[in-house]
């Protein structure tokens, strides 16, 4: 069974789109995965994390590191899957929004920590434009 496309060719039944929305999908995958995998980082030495949080700043890290962490998860599989994606990706948004200035200010770090701040800082916000993106397609 077909069905044209706006063009007038016969694509496969869903599949009216030309495959265009293909890179959409690869792309939430591999955004997810990665928000995901880099949460689950901070719970594999989340002393550390909550050092770090302390050292910046975050009130409460004790509690806001692990709760920022299992949240990002949370939103990295939400998007992944693409369930509940107003939720995932508005939850990856805000998180990348409060966290890439705050932890990751390269502008402030010490010599010997500016680099990797700096790298951090590009990562979160290639992630954040990402994260926009999918928000703006999950209120398609």
């Amino acid at each position: 069974m077909t069905e044209n496309d706006e063009d007038g060719r016969a694509d496969p039944v869903g599949a009216a789109d030309g495959g265009r929305d293909a890179p959409s999908r690869l792309g939430r995958v591999l955004l997810g995965i990665g928000l995901a995998a880099q949460a689950t980082e901070d719970f594999r030495d989340m002393e550390d994390t909550i050092e770090y949080a302390e050292s910046a700043g975050v009130p409460l890290p004790e509690v806001a590191a692990p709760f920022a962490s299992g949240a990002m998860v949370a939103a990295g599989a939400g998007i992944a899957l693409w369930r509940l994606p107003r939720v995932a990706t508005g939850a990856a948004v805000t998180f990348l929004v409060g966290v890439t200035a705050t932890m990751h200010d390269f502008w402030n770090a010490d010599e010997d920590d500016k680099s990797g701040e700096r790298l951090a800082f590009f990562g979160n916000l290639a992630m954040l434009g990402g994260a926009l993106v999918f928000l703006r397609e999950a209120y398609k």
